[in-house]
């Protein structure tokens, strides 16, 4: 094998580097630099597989081809990000709130301040990718299309990412390593079937996907890789209607929901979290407005009814779920009374949910994900 060794390489005009051909190999215990610039300095003449370090987002980025463009190198693992991270944003505590707070997944304890998000909202829904975070939309003093996004692994405050197709609350997020979909939703007057979808390492708008099969707001969302579930929610026109329908989607492709099942019981506002085998719903509302401490699952891959899996450590509405491929929690909610409580089970067996810590803002209408639940 030959060797070259100098201490730079550069052409005529010390505008480039020279062409190598064949296969090199850089074998020095050091270190290698790519090229560097902020997002307006991206070639765009990038040939696929161009690597470069952006250092306006501060992020190791490579160019996916003229569809995707740009996208982050994602290095999501337990020993690299600190472990499998549970975000939780915004919320009410009674007014709105823009906290956003974490828990490392694989142990018990309280959340730790992340930061803020880019106005103070409740009731938007939630998804990501082991790298990045979304909140969608929400609730100010109006209906928000507002999407904030967030680096799972850096604590710091959330960036702009876009928007979504319909200005909404109460809207229900899932998705895969790629896709994040937004489901359903509170619009002014009535409810959303609206399913979009976001591509998650490019910022962007909501693109239509298709329609879920019943229009209702504040389902449980789930994902496996392929698949992403909503289920229960709320139908307010014609008729107030508590909803335990399971709907599905193939993330991967685009189009209308195909009926799944059925809950145990009619219900909203409940917590929802994933691996990639079991989906769990616990707690929320039922219709008479009485709260519920039940914890329902479903086998993602499979099509049928769910199953009882346990109980929640108490009543409670308006929960958040975030999970680890092993664990699922259950943060926050109210009584109506605000409760700072969060709960977890281990996702592959049943029983009831156990005392895991505490939220150190406590508040309910929380959106809540994780870089570690069933869809990655």
């Amino acid at each position: 094998m030959s060797e070259i060794r100098v201490n730079n390489l550069s052409n005529e005009s010390n505008t480039g580097g020279p062409t190598i051909s064949g296969i090199t190999t850089f074998s020095s215990p050091y270190f290698f630099v790519p090229p560097s610039g902020n997002t307006a300095d991206r070639p765009i003449n990038a040939e696929k597989g161009s690597i470069r370090y952006n250092t306006e987002r501060g992020v190791l980025e490579y160019f996916k081809g003229d569809t995707l463009g740009w996208v982050e190198v994602e290095a999501s693992n337990e020993e690299l990000d600190g472990g499998y991270r549970g975000i939780f944003g915004g919320g009410l505590d009674p007014g709105n709130s823009d906290v956003i707070d974490y828990i490392t997944i694989s142990t018990l304890g309280n959340t730790t301040d992340f930061g803020n998000l880019t106005e103070a909202r409740q009731a938007a829904g939630a998804c990501a990718s082991r790298t990045r975070a979304l909140q969608l939309g929400g609730y100010t003093s109006t209906f928000e299309n507002k999407i904030d996004y967030e680096t799972i692994s850096h604590t710091g405050n959330a960036i702009d990412f876009g928007d979504l197709t319909q200005a909404k609350n109460r809207a229900s997020g899932c998705g895969n390593q790629t896709r994040g979909i937004a489901g359903g939703g509170n619009i002014p007057g009535d409810s959303s079937d609206v399913i979009e979808y976001m591509t998650i390492a490019q910022t962007g708008n909501g693109i239509d996907f298709g329609n879920l099969t019943v229009a209702r707001q504040s389902t449980g969302a789930v994902a496996s890789s392929v698949r992403g579930i909503f289920a229960g929610g709320y139908h307010e026109n014609p008729s107030a209607t508590f909803e335990n329908t399971i709907d599905y989607v193939t993330i991967a492709t685009f189009g209308n929901a195909t009926d799944f099942g059925d809950l145990t019981l009619g219900r909203l506002y409940s917590g929802s979290s994933s691996n990639s085998t079991r989906g769990v719903f616990g707690g929320g509302n039922v219709s008479g407005g009485t709260t519920k401490n039940e914890i329902d699952y479903i086998t993602i891959a499979t099509t049928g009814n769910a199953a009882d899996f346990g109980d929640l450590t108490s009543t409670r509405r308006d929960v958040a779920g975030a999970s680890s491929p092993t664990r699922a929690l259950f943060v926050g909610g109210d009584t109506p009374t605000l409760v700072n409580t969060i709960d977890y089970v281990e996702i592959l067996t049943t029983g009831n949910a156990v005392d895991f810590g505490d939220q150190y803002a406590t508040r309910d209408r929380v959106t809540g994900t994780s870089n570690g639940h069933g869809g990655l």
